[in-house]
């Protein structure tokens, strides 16, 4: 048999941060509530697969697709996703490489087709395409993801990324919230943002425009490049079929949720 996308290990860190359900009424209680973990395995069922949400099959017990996106909806709304993540980050005892003299990634933003997507005020052009901006650490772990329209300039999330970035344990003493170093490629060259990094205690180390290729960023850009990959094996991540933008965060929180679930398992 196939394993479970829900096991006993992720369900038991996942059932604290999800919001308990209202219990049911005494008079005309209508139809049981679908459970949390099969609702949850329905939603990783579309994320991994990428299936659209009515060929959600039944026999996995999960209820219907519509009764899986109503639940993801309701636990985007009071910030389930970005708990989970960084509850997840990174779930070890003893201490990681990720603070200290290693240096910390930015990645370039990723983007596909938003079939039918628009985000709101920001695609004031009319453009139905989307970006992943993802900031990572020196291990390919990632800290902070943001779904932006294709239509805005890559540096305008530099700054937003870097303060997204949550508490990380490592070391010995209080946790960190900066890192040492921010690397980017050419689409993150402004100054004004290079002073703004300094101003904090960040060392940018950001690839100028309109020079010669060999900085030496190429060398340590797999990292980040590796990480990409992985959050886009996740098939509903490749092509964003999402109308509304909450849903298509909420996958990709779950994402990077396992993707530092998985990590920290390795580096432990």
């Amino acid at each position: 048999m196939a394993k479970p996308l829900v096991d006993d290990e992720l369900w038991k860190l996942i059932q604290p941060l999800l919001p308990v359900p209202m219990p049911r009424r005494w008079r005309y209680p209508g139809r049981k509530r679908l459970q949390n973990r099969r609702a949850l395995t329905g939603i990783l069922f579309v994320l991994k697969s990428g299936i659209l949400w009515e060929m959600l099959p039944q026999e996995m017990g999960c209820g219907s697709g519509m009764t899986c996106w109503r639940r993801l909806r309701d636990w985007q709304e009071v910030g389930v996703g970005k708990t989970v993540m960084k509850c997840f980050w990174p779930n070890c005892e003893k201490p990681t490489r990720l603070t200290g003299l290693e240096p910390w990634w930015i990645a370039p933003p990723y983007g596909r087709l938003a079939e039918g997507g628009k985000l709101g005020p920001i695609s004031l052009t009319g453009a139905s395409r989307s970006k992943h901006h993802l900031i990572t650490d020196a291990q390919g772990i990632p800290l902070a993801a943001i779904l932006m329209g294709a239509n805005r300039h890559d540096v305008t999330q530099l700054l937003p990324l870097v303060k997204a970035i949550p508490s990380i344990r490592g070391q010995v003493g209080r946790p960190r919230r900066r890192p040492d170093q921010v690397q980017g490629d050419r689409a993150y060259d402004s100054e004004p943002h290079r002073q703004a990094l300094r101003s904090v205690g960040i060392e940018p180390v950001l690839a100028k425009r309109l020079t010669q290729h060999g900085s030496g960023l190429g060398i340590h850009r797999w990292v980040v490049e590796r990480t990409l990959a992985w959050l886009h094996q996740f098939r509903r991540l490749r092509t964003r079929y999402e109308r509304r933008a909450d849903i298509h965060e909420a996958f990709l929180s779950f994402g990077c949720s396992l993707i530092c679930l998985t990590r920290s398992k390795s580096i432990c």
